[in-house]
C-alpha cells in the first residue's frame, strides 16, 4: 500500500506526489461488468475529488436525499447528466460539484478523465472525472431536496478493513462490496468505482471478503424505488 500523504509538503504544480500512481493508472480503470450502452443511453459525469484534510488524503462523497425517486439515500460522487450547455464531462462534473456540495471550480485542478462506464439500470453513460482539490472551499448540501449529506472521507477510513464488507439482498443474492464510513453505507456502482480508484492509487488493503451483511431494510426500501 502506498504511504498516504508522502510528498504533500512538496507539491508539484498540478498535484501532490501521493497521487502520481493514480494519475498513471487511472486511464485504464474499468468497473465490471462492462456492458455495451443502449443507443438512447444518457451522458453523465461524476467528480472524483481528492483533497488533503485533517484526516489526511480524502475523497468527497455526497448522500442523495431520501425523498428522491431515483437512487434515493445512496452515497455517490457529485455528478449528474451532461447538459447541452456544458462543454463536456469535465464542465458537467465541476458544475454538479458546485451545485451539490459548494465546491468552487476555481480551486479544482482536473487530473484526467477515466474511461466511460455504463449503468444499465439507469441507462446512463458515465464519465468519471478525477481532480485535485488545490484550494478547498467550504462544503454543504447545495440542494436540500437532492443532497442530504456531503463529506470528505479520508482514504485511510475507506481502506480500513473494519469498514469493509459484502452486502446481500434478503433473497440471499450477494450484491457486492460496500464501505461503512461517516454514517454512510457506500455500495453498488459507487463502491465498485471506489475500489478501482483505491487499487489504481495503490492504497487498497486486504480485507475480509467473507464478512457478509444484509442490506439494511431502509436502504433496501429506498433502492426499490428504482
Amino acid at each position: 500500500m502506498a504511504e498516504l500523504g508522502k510528498g504533500v509538503t512538496d507539491i508539484p504544480s498540478t498535484h501532490p506526489l501521493w497521487l502520481d500512481r493514480f494519475c498513471t493508472a487511472a486511464p485504464r480503470i474499468t468497473v465490471p461488468p462492462f456492458l455495451r450502452p443502449e443507443p438512447d443511453a444518457r451522458a453523465a459525469a461524476v467528480l472524483i475529488l481528492f483533497g488533503e484534510g485533517p484526516g489526511g488524503p480524502d475523497i468527497l462523497l455526497t448522500e442523495r436525499a431520501a425523498t428522491l425517486s431515483s437512487h434515493a439515500g445512496q452515497p455517490a460522487f457529485p455528478g449528474g447528466r451532461i447538459d447541452p450547455e456544458d462543454g463536456g464531462p469535465v464542465d458537467a462534473a465541476l458544475r454538479e460539484a458546485w451545485e451539490e456540495a459548494g465546491v468552487q471550480p476555481a480551486g479544482v485542478h482536473v487530473l484526467n478523465t477515466l474511461p466511460e462506464l455504463y449503468l444499465s439500470r439507469s441507462r446512463h453513460r458515465v464519465t468519471p472525472v478525477a481532480a485535485w482539490w488545490r484550494e478547498p472551499s467550504d462544503i454543504a448540501p447545495g440542494h436540500p431536496g437532492e443532497v442530504a449529506t456531503v463529506a470528505r472521507v479520508p482514504i485511510a477510513e475507506l481502506v480500513d478493513p473494519a469498514n469493509r464488507m459484502m452486502v446481500r439482498h434478503p433473497s440471499g443474492m450477494t450484491l457486492g462490496p460496500a464501505f461503512q464510513v461517516r454514517d454512510m453505507l457506500v455500495w453498488g456502482f459507487t463502491a465498485g468505482l471506489l475500489i478501482q480508484v483505491l487499487d489504481a492509487g495503490g492504497w487498497n488493503r486486504p480485507w475480509d471478503t467473507a464478512r457478509v451483511e444484509d442490506l439494511p431494510a431502509k436502504v433496501l426500501d429506498l433502492a426499490s424505488r428504482d
